[in-house]
């Protein structure tokens, strides 16, 4: 009689792991997001930097006849 309630038991308790080591792979995974997003966001800048520099040296070249 206590076998169903058991084995109910045993499967709720594995959901209910399952459910919190998926909070945690987020946690880790949202955080390594927004890490990943100030990378990103450092060499956008960085290209638009290098950007700007390369086309004031181009205007200062002289034409070509």
């Amino acid at each position: 009689m206590n076998a169903p309630l058991d084995s109910l038991e045993h499967k709720v308790d594995a959901v209910l792991a399952l459910c919190e080591q998926l909070r945690e792979e987020n946690r880790a995974l949202q955080t390594q997001l927004s890490a990943l997003e100030g990378v990103n966001q450092t060499l956008c800048n960085t290209i638009d930097t290098s950007r700007a520099r390369l086309e004031a040296l181009m205007n200062q070249l002289p034409e070509e006849a």
